[in-house]
């Protein structure tokens, strides 16, 4: 990954594609193995949530409220960018999407890299999430670099999004966590 490699791993909902987001060509080659447009970004995970202010500004008392109580975990909130977040990510919105994952591997992975992983599906963007090592092998395995096998993944739902650069916080994405949690 530190030379641009791209690899899928599990995450607390499904398998995601992994690159150092501080690697432009690894970012290009994500796009490239989901079929994705430019102008859809692309949320991150953190490696600890001292690593926030690195790829985040403005973060408000209700963000972290939700960092709180529900990192780590399955919700990703959108916050306005910090410059050395690549535009390519943002798709130039200015916004970038974080989480912190509960998942260890996860959360090793972007602690051992710049602090951060990208953390799309590892899918061809449109088609089924994939919940397991032999589903990511079947849909896109021979574009990677390695696979990293942690079983199978919960499914189900993705992350839930929340957009706190606003006031109120915006539910984007209803998933793992559900609206009526968040509402509490």
């Amino acid at each position: 990954m530190k030379e641009g490699g791209v690899i899928a791993y599990p995450t607390e909902t499904f398998y995601g594609l992994g690159a150092d987001i501080g690697n432009a060509q690894a970012i290009e080659k994500i796009y490239a193995i989901k079929g994705r447009d430019f102008d859809k970004p692309v949320s991150i995970i953190i490696g600890s949530r001292k690593d926030l202010a690195m790829f985040a500004r403005d973060i408000t008392p209700a963000a972290e409220t939700l960092m709180d109580r529900f990192w780590p975990g399955g919700i990703t909130l959108l916050f306005n960018a910090s410059q050395d977040v690549p535009g390519k990510l943002t798709a130039k919105t200015g916004k970038i999407g974080i989480r912190l994952s509960s998942n260890p591997i996860a959360t090793l992975l972007a602690q051992n890299l710049s602090g951060a992983i990208t953390a799309t599906s590892a899918n061809r963007s449109g088609q089924k999430e994939c919940v397991s090592i032999e589903e990511v092998m079947d849909s896109i395995g021979e574009k990677l670099d390695a696979v990293i096998d942690g079983g199978r993944t919960p499914g189900g739902s993705g992350s839930t999004i929340v957009d706190v650069t606003v006031d109120p916080p915006i539910i984007v994405r209803e998933g793992i966590v559900p609206l009526s949690v968040i509402e509490k």
